[in-house]
C-alpha cells in the first residue's frame, strides 16, 4: 500500500515534470488554461506528488521495508561525498557564474548526481524505485533539453568567479546543514555513521 502510495507521488511529480519536455502539448494547456492557472495546477499537482511520495516513503520504511540487496559500506561513504558537488551544483543554478554556464544544467546535474548516490547507497526496493526514477527522468529530461530549441526564451544574465564563489559557499553552507542535521530529522536516518 505505502508504496504504491509513493508511486502514484512519483507518477504526479515526474509526470507534471515530464510535460514541460513537452512543448507543443504545455503551449496547447496554456492557450487553453491561461499561464497564470497552468502554473497554479503545476505547482498544485507537484505538492501533491512530494506529500504522497513522502508519505508513502516514510510509511513503506516504518512497516514494509524490502531488501533487494545490501550495499557495500564504500558506497554509503560514496554517497555522502557526491552529495557536496550536487548541492553546490543546485545552488549554482539559482547563483549563476561560470559553473552554470559551464555546466548549461547544473539543477538536473546535481539531481542526477544526488539520485545516482543514494541508489548506490540504498538497496532496498522502495529507494530503488524512488531514486531510480528520478535519475531517470533527470536523464530523460536533459537528452529533451538538447532536442529543443526555444526561440525567444529570455536570456539570464551569469556572473563570474564571484558568482561562483557565492555558490560554492551556499553550497558547502547547505551540504553541512543537511548532512549533520537536517538529513536525520527529516529523514530519519543519519546521512554519517
Amino acid at each position: 500500500m505505502a508504496l504504491s502510495v509513493m508511486i502514484l507521488g512519483l507518477v504526479l511529480f515526474l509526470g507534471v515534470h515530464t510535460l514541460t519536455a513537452q512543448r507543443k502539448l504545455r503551449g496547447r494547456l496554456i492557450t487553453a488554461m491561461g499561464e497564470a492557472r497552468y502554473k497554479g495546477v503545476y505547482v498544485l499537482v507537484s505538492l501533491a506528488g512530494i506529500a504522497l511520495i513522502a508519505w508513502g516513503f516514510g510509511h513503506y520504511r516504518a512497516t514494509g521495508w524490502v531488501q533487494v540487496w545490501t550495499p557495500p559500506r564504500f558506497l554509503k561513504h560514496l554517497n555522502v561525498a557526491l552529495m557536496l558537488p550536487a548541492i553546490i551544483l543546485v545552488a549554482a543554478s539559482y547563483i549563476r557564474g561560470r559553473i552554470y554556464a559551464t555546466v548549461k544544467h547544473p539543477m538536473l546535474a546535481g539531481v542526477k548526481l544526488w539520485a545516482f548516490g543514494h541508489l548506490l547507497a540504498n538497496g532496498d526496493l522502495g529507494g530503488i524505485i524512488l531514486f531510480g526514477s528520478i535519475l531517470g527522468w533527470a536523464v530523460y529530461d536533459r537528452i529533451s533539453l538538447k532536442h529543443r530549441a526555444d526561440q525567444g526564451s529570455p536570456s539570464i544574465p551569469v556572473g563570474g568567479i564571484a558568482k561562483d564563489l557565492i555558490a560554492v559557499a551556499v553550497g558547502v553552507a547547505a551540504y553541512l546543514a543537511i548532512t549533520f542535521d537536517s538529513h536525520p530529522v527529516l529523514i530519519g536516518v543519519p546521512a554519517v555513521s
